[in-house]
């Protein structure tokens, strides 16, 4: 299927601002700062936890080794945690600990409207309505389940 007016670079391009946003939302004052490489390896530990190193090198297309130094960087400041797989005592498993994901959502709960007009650069009610009902579409399509606003732990 081909989309009409759209190819592979609008998307890339999309992707990457729409990465900034989200990036400057989570990015107020009092959070830390991670490299890249280290956001995009804890992203997909925060969307994939339990995954193994290798597992976590397939999706992120990062050499193993590159992997394994974001890992061993992340769980030292205590922001992922690691395990050894139940079913194989062989392989280490991933996950974000309890506090560095509450922190994490409680950040996401940021207002990010101010940013999204900055971006947008309009302050038209009905594009950001037009807007924002787009982006509702695009997260219910591809945000993983047990990783969007409410499926969070009670406590």
């Amino acid at each position: 299927m081909y989309l009409v007016g759209m190819d592979a670079l609008d998307l890339y391009v999309l992707g990457r601002r729409l990465g900034k946003v989200g990036e400057a939302a989570l990015g107020r004052p009092g959070a830390e700062r991670l490299s890249p490489a280290a956001a995009l390896v804890l992203g997909d530990v925060l969307t994939h936890p339990g995954s193994s190193i290798s597992e976590i090198t397939d999706r992120t297309g990062f050499p193993q080794s590159y992997v394994s130094k974001w890992v061993n960087l992340l769980r030292d400041q205590q922001v992922v945690e690691t395990f050894t797989d139940p079913a194989d005592g062989r392989r280490t498993l991933v996950r974000s600990t309890r506090t560095a994901a509450r922190r994490i959502r409680q950040r996401a709960k940021t207002p990010f409207d101010d940013l999204l007009r900055g971006a947008l650069g309009t302050d038209d009610p009905a594009v950001l309505v037009e807007v924002e009902a787009a982006l509702e579409v695009l997260v219910a399509r591809f945000v993983p389940k047990g990783t969007r606003r409410g499926d969070e732990d009670p406590d």
